[in-house]
């Protein structure tokens, strides 16, 4: 996505969902301030969560997440946006 990331993401004992958040987002702004060769703030502040509540509820999260490049037109097909993946849609992944 151009302007913002849907993420599903799993946690454990050692990370808060904030801290996590923080070290997606240090990571790729030094990754994108060094591919265009500059500096600055790459997200916005803060950012916006949901608690996955059921099994059956991660499944269909993760649809949506995987779909979402084509709903915004970067991709005709799920498999042509190279970032599409999801362990949550393996079959036996249970968490």
């Amino acid at each position: 996505m151009p302007d913002h990331w849907h993420g599903l993401v799993e946690l454990g004992g050692a990370d808060s969902l904030s801290t996590l958040v923080g070290r997606i987002k240090g990571s790729t702004s030094r990754a994108v301030n060094v591919s265009r060769a500059a500096s600055g703030q790459v997200w916005a502040r803060g950012f916006h969560d949901h608690a996955v509540r059921s099994d059956e509820d991660v499944v269909w999260l993760a649809r949506y997440v995987v779909r979402n490049p084509v709903r915004a037109g970067l991709a005709r097909r799920v498999g042509e946006y190279p970032f599409w993946d999801a362990v949550w849609l393996s079959e036996g992944h249970r968490g």
